[in-house]
């Protein structure tokens, strides 16, 4: 039996991705950069030659089913094929923060499913071909294969072999604070793959959604390598606000939101107007994500425990790369 153990950090994106140009080989129409954050992490054992003709797999101590099982079959199918491998795997998967519920999940899922079962199966991967392997199972997970900042290329090559993850900036290049505002516990009644599809398809918004999206990328990447937190906060938002807004204009519509949403987001704009630099981004789900300078940081998480609705909140900074723990 050969196994390896792999951990990987969620991440937050500031310049979204949101709507495929290839569904199968999740291309996006977009680039995309993003906070991979510490402390928001999955751990992914992948035991390979057990003894049984099919795959086992667990996901925080519960047999998958249905949706998540059929695309982790998927993308351990394409592993096998490119090591040449016909064993079934057994997979221990398990994440430390609430899944399939906007916190991007499926970034750090993939990212260390695509490092433990390459190295498994004795593959030596480069990170930008980890990336790119790891954006097959799910396309933010490209960029969690990086620590820091990283930027998911969108590239243009029908096969998908330009679209990776780059690391725009090491983690010590800007430690921002992460205040991570949770609304809701529950798993989304939409996930990303579909609710991305269905605003590409049904709102009349998701054309002026691409046409502004790398005027913001662009403020996003030089607003980090400034470390100019107004510039970044700012884009991070416009780009956020216009990714919901196609979702909710979608017929029917797509929102993601609860009450609890929408007064932290005004909490966060309040906190500006009395001198705290904080800014918000919300991915596909009701978690609201700030970020603040890092000695601002508990000023600002207890600005947003007292706000009604919030059931919890989570700290971060910017964290490090995916992390092979264990191969034999």
């Amino acid at each position: 039996m050969r196994q390896a153990v792999a951990i990987a950090n969620s991440n937050v994106a500031l310049a979204k991705y949101w709507g495929k140009r290839n569904e199968s080989l999740n291309l996006p129409y977009t680039g995309s950069i993003s906070i991979t954050l510490a402390g928001l992490s999955t751990r992914a054992r992948v035991r390979f030659g057990i003894e049984r003709n099919h795959d086992r797999i667990v996901l925080n101590g519960e047999q998958a089913v249905n949706s998540p099982a059929y695309v982790i079959r998927q993308f351990l199918d394409h592993v096998r094929q490119a090591a040449g491998e016909k064993a079934a795997a057994e997979l221990e998967i398990r994440s430390n923060f609430p899944v399939a519920a906007g916190l991007a999940s499926s970034a750090s899922t993939f990212a260390a499913l695509a490092l433990a079962t390459t190295s498994a199966l004795g593959l030596s991967l480069s990170p930008r071909e980890l990336s790119a392997l790891a954006r097959r199972g799910s396309g933010s997970a490209a960029r969690s294969i990086f620590g820091g900042y990283a930027e998911w290329l969108a590239g243009e090559a029908d096969d998908g072999s330009d679209s990776y993850a780059v690391q725009l900036a090491a983690p010590e290049h800007w430690r921002l604070g992460v205040v991570v505002a949770i609304t809701d516990l529950a798993r989304k009644p939409v996930g990303s793959r579909e609710g991305m599809a269905h605003a590409l398809k049904k709102s009349p918004f998701f054309p002026a959604w691409l046409e502004s999206h790398e005027a913001d990328l662009a403020a996003v990447r030089q607003g980090i390598l400034d470390r100019d937190l107004a510039v970044t906060g700012q884009a991070a938002e416009r780009n956020c606000l216009k990714m919901h807004a196609a979702s909710m204009a979608a017929s029917p519509p797509l929102l993601y939101w609860k009450p609890a949403t929408l007064a932290v987001m005004h909490r966060v704009l309040q906190l500006r107007e009395e001198g705290t630099a904080a800014y918000f981004t919300i991915d596909a789900g009701p978690q609201v994500k700030i970020i603040c300078p890092w000695p601002q940081r508990d000023t600002v998480a207890a600005a947003i425990r007292e706000v009604p609705g919030v059931r919890s909140v989570l700290l971060s900074e910017p964290g490090g790369a995916a992390e092979l723990v264990e191969c034999a």
